[in-house]
């Protein structure tokens, strides 16, 4: 194995949550006065932090989102997740692989840590995910593009930053893992190619991802 420590983001990574949370916030802030389709989701929130979402809708439109607005969000979320959400195809496959050969990993996402974990419960990923191997953006100051999380999740496991590599789909996790001074996979299932220029590998199968670790 190249590395000490694999770092998976979670959101499009290892749980397919993308499409069904992307549809609920495009929908949710709409609702709210700020016509979002679901292209524009994806576009301007993959992959970030909710006080991205905040920080970008006050600097567009001068108007903050409700106090109550990530509760709401979460529940709507959390409720379609129990009903549809799956894990990525493959990546079960790819944790079994690792957990059997003793590689450290563990996931580093922007999604609050009660997101994180209604995602592996009802996909069956937590069996691989102890809580020691969890970590959230709620932990740092920072959320992605910062590399403070993915440096948080490394000091955490007890692995230098450049003996790391981060799996990721957006090209704010991308730009955080490079900023972090770690390899980087770009997982393409969803995200354009082109999006993801800054990793230095890019895959469409999750299948593909053990033989380029080796």
């Amino acid at each position: 194995m190249r590395y000490d420590l694999v770092i998976f983001d979670n959101d499009g990574v290892l749980v397919d949550s993308e499409p069904i949370s992307n549809r609920y916030l495009a929908a949710y802030l709409t609702e709210l006065g700020h016509p979002t389709s679901y292209e524009d989701s994806i576009r301007d929130y993959m992959g970030s932090a909710m006080h991205r979402i905040h920080e970008l809708v006050l600097e567009r439109t001068g108007q903050r989102l409700p106090d109550d607005f990530d509760d709401v969000f979460h529940a709507r979320v959390f409720a379609a997740f129990e009903r549809e959400l799956q894990p990525v195809a493959g990546v079960a496959g790819v944790l079994e692989k690792l957990a059997a050969d003793g590689v450290p990993y563990c996931v580093a996402s922007s999604g609050s840590h009660a997101r994180i974990r209604v995602g592996h419960r009802t996909t069956g990923l937590d069996r691989w995910f102890a809580q020691e191997r969890i970590f959230s953006s709620e932990d740092v100051g920072r959320g992605k593009p910062a590399p403070d999380l993915f440096l948080h999740a490394a000091a955490r496991m007890g692995v230098a930053p450049q003996r790391c590599v981060v799996v990721e789909d957006s090209p704010l996790g991308v730009q955080a893992a490079v900023a972090a001074g770690m390899d980087v996979y770009g997982f393409t299932a969803m995200t354009p190619a082109e999006k993801l220029a800054g990793a230095g590998q890019l895959f469409a199968d999750m299948g593909e991802l053990l033989d380029l670790l080796i």
